[in-house]
């Protein structure tokens, strides 16, 4: 299994930055992907970025121009620096690890952390 904990979140005004750290409790060499993603009430969960364990990235349209994924294989951690936040970013954000076979095989997810975007 893994243990995913995500840091990081809070309050900020519109334009500024904030970056979230999500820590795996095992190598992220070993998960197939991890990834951000976002949800606010009533909505469906949305992807924010995604990074393979081969370290190819992509990122959802709306956002692809003012985050990066990034990562820290001597910590095990994920992190997501977001830049000119806006108000409609405000969203719960969640750490996702994706395993796609072996005993560990299944989705993974944190217990999420509060971006809130003030205008």
């Amino acid at each position: 299994q893994v243990q995913l904990v995500e840091s990081g979140g809070g309050l900020v005004q519109d334009g500024g930055s904030l970056r979230l750290s999500c820590a795996a409790s095992r190598s992220i060499l070993s998960i197939n992907t991890m990834g951000w993603y976002r949800q606010v009430p009533g909505k469906q969960r949305e992807k924010v970025a995604t990074m393979t364990s081969g370290g190819s990235t992509n990122y959802a349209d709306s956002m692809k121009d003012r985050v990066t994924i990034s990562r820290d294989l001597f910590k095990n951690t994920v992190n997501l620096q977001m830049n000119s936040l806006k108000p409609e970013d405000t969203a719960v954000y969640y750490c996702n690890a994706a395993i796609s076979s072996g005993p560990y095989y299944g989705d993974y997810w944190g217990q999420g952390t509060q971006v809130t975007v003030s205008s």
